[in-house]
């Protein structure tokens, strides 16, 4: 097969990334993953270090402007473009490491083995992209652009980089088809398809349990709005915390008091701190008495100069008894690193006045359940915490037993970001087998089965409430307790291939000199 021009890369790239943009929220095509993976992973063939890197680059580039077009909604252009061009230098890294590891002979002489290592590169970087810098960005794993697929089962074992890793075997054995295609290789062709056949496959016979494991809990969700799209849950404090007493009065249109075991508010769903402040804290207890039933509320905690995210169990007639701290704050969001240099680029980075400090314990609700008779432990994971694989998966291990993700998507507008962080709510379910609750502020809300089946939503800029019975569940999955080690079996692989080509290309070298 004749390698690609430059123009021709430049073009496989682009469209590649425009392809893998669709396979997510809001056109959710998720077979175009893997071929966008595969329009990459052409553009890369025969390139040089530097030209893997501009192709890899470009493909980056235009991915995560697209998917991440909400950040210009929030912070403006140029930290919109600063952060999509930041996080495209790991894409820039992928397609380096892989055009070294292609060098390698066994990688050389047996196409299957390079399917395995690509898609281990690709894992790691992932996961190097969702913990640098400052904490890093895991938006836009390929794993979240699965969760209308076959592949997302197989979240249950292995997580994000297995489903990842899966993408990218089904983009490199369609690259690899259309490689033997262009010469004529028929047989090969056919066979390569057939291996990507028997992986989506997989996806599609791997179990998921749903079943009650320690009974049910009858979870209320209220999605208060705020008065108007453009404006936030921060400008109109009072008004904010009055739709949600509001809406929460009004599922005692579809149960009577006492019948639900919590009611769950969004992330910044009063944040007029109601143990500080006696009308807000008179509201929140107001509507916990009319439904008889604690209610986790999303506020805010402050110092004199410092705040936290908080979850905050309200019990009626009692106030907090219990209480969670946001553990990663989002950067640029919810507190400042570098301020001054920040400042350079968009003053927006002083409307953060107050930096966020993280909390230091997992998330986990400790809720009374009068009706079980016990404590039930809720799983819980603010707004953009629940990207992180880690923090989900510590609050399971510690015993979790459903997932609540309180978030406030008003300062995001119509665009996809709250679609993007439902479908990571989804895959969190099926990852840890937990029914998952997502409430904001104004939506998209949602109720997610543990086998990922979202049974109820909710529009953008709208009021809405739920009813619903989650199973609550106790058993881990493979995911759970391999833990890290996918990601870290993917890096050794991935650093074991990239020092071998970097060694098989000198040796090269060495040989031409020599001759």
């Amino acid at each position: 097969m004749p390698l690609p021009s430059r123009r021709v890369a430049v073009l496989l790239s682009v469209l590649g990334a425009l392809a893998t943009d669709a396979a997510f929220p809001g056109r959710s095509w998720w077979p175009l993953a893997p071929v966008g993976v595969a329009l990459l992973l052409l553009a890369l063939r025969g390139a040089t270090v530097p030209r893997a890197l501009a192709y890899g680059w470009i493909w980056g580039a235009v991915f995560f402007l697209i998917h991440l077009w909400w950040a210009e909604e929030a912070a403006g252009a140029a930290p919109w473009v600063l952060l999509g061009v930041a996080e495209a230098l790991f894409v820039a890294v992928f397609a380096a490491g892989w055009v070294l590891a292609a060098r390698w002979g066994p990688v050389v002489r047996h196409p299957s083995l390079g399917v395995v290592v690509v898609a281990c590169l690709w894992a790691a970087t992932e996961a190097a992209r969702g913990l640098v810098p400052f904490g890093g960005m895991p938006w836009g794993k390929l794993a979240f652009s699965q969760t209308n697929g076959p592949l997302l089962r197989l979240a249950s074992l292995g997580g994000e980089p297995l489903v990842s890793g899966a993408v990218v075997v089904l983009g490199a054995l369609v690259a690899l088809a259309l490689s033997h295609l262009r010469r004529a290789r028929v047989g090969r062709a056919s066979g390569a398809l057939v291996v990507a056949a028997a992986v989506v496959a997989v996806g599609l016979v791997v179990p998921v349990d749903t079943r009650a494991e320690s009974g049910t809990l009858r979870v209320g969700a209220v999605q208060g709005n705020v008065p108007g799209p453009g404006l936030d849950a921060f400008a109109v404090r009072r008004d904010v915390l009055e739709r949600h007493v509001t809406g929460t009065e009004a599922l005692l249109e579809d149960v009577e008091p006492g019948e639900l075991d919590v009611v769950l508010w969004p992330e910044n769903s009063t944040d007029i701190d109601p143990r500080e402040d006696a009308e807000a804290g008179r509201l929140v207890d107001r509507a916990a008495a009319a439904v008889e039933a604690p209610i986790l509320v999303g506020g805010q905690r402050y110092g004199e100069d410092y705040r936290y995210n908080e979850a905050i169990l309200w019990e009626p007639g009692e106030g907090q008894v219990d209480v969670y701290a946001k553990q990663h704050p989002a950067p640029f969001a919810e507190y400042i690193p570098l301020r001054d240099l920040a400042r350079k680029v968009t003053d927006a980075v002083d409307l953060v006045s107050i930096d966020m400090l993280p909390g230091d314990e997992v998330g986990i609700i400790e809720l009374d359940s009068p009706r079980l008779e016990r404590v039930v432990d809720l799983a819980v994971g603010i707004c953009f915490e629940v990207a992180y694989a880690g923090l989900m998966r510590d609050a399971v291990l510690a015993g979790g037993e459903l997932i609540v993700v309180p978030t406030n998507n008003a300062s995001f507008g119509y665009t996809q970001e709250s679609t993007q962080q439902l479908a990571m709510s989804v895959f969190r379910a099926v990852e840890h087998g937990r029914a998952t609750v997502q409430i904001s502020t104004v939506g998209v809300s949602g109720v997610i089965s543990p086998n990922g089946v979202v049974t109820q939503s909710s529009g953008l800029f709208t009021a809405d409430r739920f009813v619903a019975d989650l199973p609550l569940r106790t058993s881990l999955t493979v995911a759970d307790r391999l833990g890290v080690w996918p990601t870290l079996v993917a890096a050794a692989v991935a650093a074991l291939a990239a020092v071998a080509g970097v060694v098989a290309t000198v040796r090269s070298r060495r040989l031409r000199r020599a001759a």
